[in-house]
């Protein structure tokens, strides 16, 4: 395996509140060295939720991306408070975003998202065993719910209707999950 590079200098070349954006000098055990620029957060935690009302089918919400400028279909997601665990922020954004409360909460694993420019994290966690529970978000405007057959993801990401990358990977994850307990 591999060593890691040295970090030779890093430096902050910009700042808001969300995000700081540094180079970092790096040095690799060959001698070489390059210039990486990358994307930090400033310690946000988030959640991304797989919510099932049945074993057959999932919770996906339709709401506004301004990164990408649209409206666009994905799961449930939202950013940990200082003062909560990963699974309590997944019941509350469960409860703000679709209206519903999980009696099993299972975290099913960490991913990163463009880990070679940026250093976001987010746990994924399915929710299961759902009742309602609605609980007032910080959305700008109410989310769409859509109940969708789990059969009909690779339809929807075949088709584009579904093209979050995070989502579908957490999707993935939670169908590798609910296969293995048979």
């Amino acid at each position: 395996m591999r060593n890691c590079p040295t970090i030779l200098k890093t430096e902050l070349l910009a700042q808001s509140g969300h995000f700081q954006i540094e180079a970092l000098h790096l040095q690799f055990s060959n001698g070489q060295q390059r210039v990486y620029e990358r994307l930090r957060g400033t310690g946000y935690r988030s959640v991304m939720l797989v919510a099932m009302p049945d074993p057959a089918h999932v919770l996906l919400v339709r709401e506004y991306a301004v990164g990408v400028e649209k409206t666009i279909l994905g799961l449930p997601k939202g950013g940990a408070e200082p003062d909560e665990d990963y699974l309590q922020a997944a019941q509350r954004e469960l409860s703000e975003e679709v209206g519903m409360r999980a009696a099993r909460l299972t975290e099913l694993g960490e991913l990163t998202l463009a880990p070679g420019h940026l250093c976001h994290r987010y746990r994924v966690v399915l929710a299961e065993q759902l009742s309602p529970c609605q609980l007032q978000g910080d959305e700008p405007e109410p989310l769409e719910c859509l109940r969708v057959p789990l059969a009909q993801i690779p339809e929807l990401v075949a088709r584009g209707d579904l093209h979050e990358a995070r989502a579908i990977a957490a999707l993935f994850m939670a169908m590798g999950a609910i296969a293995r307990r048979g």
